[in-house]
């Protein structure tokens, strides 16, 4: 079997530099986890929540997956929302997209990768519930770039139609979500529109951020 020596030289490297730059990091750490704020991402290597939002190990709970798709007969990722909105009462959740991310790449062009096909599924659906909005733009960098923008939106929608976000809202606990784009290109991530924070937002925002979707593209 190969060894990752490698990388566990990196480890020790990374930890005694922590232990030497806050001594009390570790012990905290495995005390206590208080985030704030929940991230549902896609799992591509490129775009690492923490880094992404300049935010301390502890202080972001995160479920990844490809595409960054929320279905409700997901039980991994609801299981994810329910702890972090039931038990670690998280204030905020980001539904992050990226602009070139290769799941949403195979829904558009139809390419066939696998089992992984059976998900993306999902990303296809909403591309064709929203096909006359891709195909407006003619450029196929255009049309990924709208794609991952309408995938997130979608998302959101999902999250918010949950069981466990919607009896949050019932009871009255403060819990927003959020939909957000990030791009490769300079590392910025930014809104698309979609902040909900309650029943009686979730259609307005929903319509507002397909709305802004005729707007120029910032890629």
């Amino acid at each position: 079997m190969a060894r990752l020596d490698t990388l566990l030289e990196r480890n020790r490297i990374w930890s005694e530099d922590v232990r030497r730059r806050e001594p009390g990091f570790f012990k905290r750490l495995s005390n206590l986890q208080s985030p704030k704020y929940l991230w549902i991402g896609c799992s591509d290597s490129r775009v690492p929540a923490n880094q992404i939002v300049g935010l301390a190990p502890g202080e972001i709970f995160v479920h990844r997956n490809v595409a960054n798709v929320v279905v409700h007969a997901d039980l991994n990722c609801l299981s994810v929302v329910q702890f972090a909105v039931d038990v670690l009462k998280v204030e905020h959740v980001i539904v992050c997209g990226h602009y070139g991310c290769g799941g949403v790449q195979a829904a558009l062009e139809g390419m066939r990768l696998g089992l992984v096909d059976n998900w993306l599924r999902h990303v296809g659906d909403v591309l064709q519930k929203h096909r006359a909005l891709v195909e407006a733009l003619e450029q196929p960098s255009l049309r990924h770039a709208r794609l991952c923008e309408l995938n997130v939106i979608e998302q959101v929608l999902n999250l918010c139609q949950t069981t466990v976000v919607q009896d949050a809202w019932d009871r009255g606990q403060a819990l927003a979500v959020h939909a957000w784009i990030y791009s490769l290109y300079d590392g910025r991530a930014r809104e698309l529109g979609h902040g909900v924070g309650g029943r009686a937002e979730l259609a307005d925002t929903y319509a507002q951020a397909l709305e802004q979707l005729t707007r120029p593209l910032e890629t």
